[in-house]
C-alpha cells in the first residue's frame, strides 16, 4: 500500500477533499477505489469523504492499495536499476530482452526482472514500451497514480545508427499505420496516424551515421519506419533495413528520460550508458 501525506495550503481552504485530488491528478476511478478502501481518505488522521471540506494545515492522507500481480521474478542480475523509489522503478532494458511476459516469453522479460524490486501483488506498468531489439530506459509506475500521471508524459532521448551519411537535422511528419496484409510491419500511409520525429546527427562514420531522436508521438516503430521511409534504415533493421554484419539487431537505444514525479512534483532526468553493441558501432 502506498500512503501520501498532503498538508493543505491556504488556496484549498474550505473546498471539498475531491477537488483537491484530482487537481493533483487523482483519476476518478482511483478516487472511486480510495473510497472503497479502508481509511484510504483521512484527515488529521480521522476517517473523511471526498465531499468533505479541508482546511488550511490539515494534513490529508490518501492510502492507494496495491492492485494485481507481478510475474515470477527472474534475470534480476541481467538488468540494472538507474532510479527506484516508492512510486518509480526505472530500468536499463538489455537489447533482445521483451518488455511484457508472453506465450513465447516466460520468465525472460523485463517485467519478471521489475518483479524483483516490487511487491507481488503490484501490477506491472510499464508507462511506454521498447520493442524486444531495443535496449535502454523503461520507467515503471509502482501504482495507479503514478502510471496515471506520467502517461504521456515522458520525454525521451533516443539514439540510432543509421545506414549511409546523413548531415544536419530534420523533422520528419507523416501518418504511419500497420500496414494491412501484415500484423507487425508499418508504414507511411495518407490515412494512417499521425507521427513526428525530430532527428539531429551525432557522428557521421561514411557509411553510417549515429543521429539523436525525439519524438512527438509515440507510434508503434516510428523511429524505424521514418527513418526508412527518408532513406536511412537503422542499422541491422531486418523489418525497415536489412541485417548488419556490425550488429545483431537495430542499433536503437533510449539512452534519456525525463519527467515531472508523480508525488513530489519535481523534474528528473535519467541516464544510462550505450550497451556493448552499440558502443562497438561508434
Amino acid at each position: 500500500m502506498r500512503k501520501i501525506d498532503f498538508v493543505i495550503k491556504n488556496e484549498y481552504n474550505n473546498k471539498q477533499i475531491r477537488d483537491f485530488l484530482h487537481d493533483f491528478g487523482v483519476s476518478s476511478s482511483l478516487l472511486t477505489k480510495l473510497k472503497k478502501t479502508e481509511n484510504g481518505i483521512t484527515v488529521n488522521g480521522k476517517f473523511a469523504r471526498a465531499i468533505d471540506l479541508i482546511h488550511t494545515d490539515d494534513l490529508l492522507t490518501i492510502r492507494i492499495e496495491n492492485s494485481g500481480s507481478m510475474p515470477t521474478a527472474n534475470k534480476c542480475e541481467n538488468v540494472e536499476i538507474m532510479y527506484n523509489d516508492e512510486d518509480i522503478l526505472v530500468l536499463d532494458k538489455p537489447p533482445m530482452m521483451p518488455v511484457h511476459e508472453s506465450r513465447n516469453h516466460r520468465g525472460d522479460t523485463l517485467a519478471n526482472a521489475a518483479a524483483c524490486y516490487m511487491e507481488s501483488d503490484t501490477a506491472f506498468r510499464a508507462v511506454y514500451r521498447l520493442d524486444r531489439d531495443t535496449s535502454g530506459l523503461v520507467l515503471i509506475a509502482k501504482n495507479e497514480l503514478a502510471a496515471s500521471k506520467l502517461a504521456g508524459k515522458v520525454k525521451k532521448d533516443y539514439y540510432a545508427v543509421c545506414d549511409g551519411d546523413l548531415s544536419g537535422e530534420g523533422t520528419v511528419d507523416l501518418p504511419i499505420r500497420r500496414i494491412r496484409e501484415s500484423i507487425i510491419e508499418r508504414g507511411v500511409f495518407d490515412d494512417g496516424e499521425r507521427a513526428i520525429t525530430h532527428w539531429q546527427t551525432v557522428k557521421s562514420y561514411g557509411k553510417y551515421t549515429l543521429i539523436k531522436l525525439r519524438l512527438d508521438t509515440g507510434r508503434t516503430h516510428q523511429i524505424r519506419v521514418h527513418m526508412s521511409h527518408i532513406g536511412h534504415p537503422l542499422l541491422g533493421d531486418t523489418l525497415y533495413g536489412k541485417a548488419s554484419d556490425m550488429i545483431a539487431r537495430q542499433a536503437l537505444h533510449c539512452k534519456t528520460i525525463y519527467f515531472t514525479h508523480p508525488v513530489t512534483n519535481q523534474p528528473i532526468t535519467v541516464d544510462c550508458d550505450f550497451p556493448n553493441d552499440f558502443k562497438g558501432l561508434i
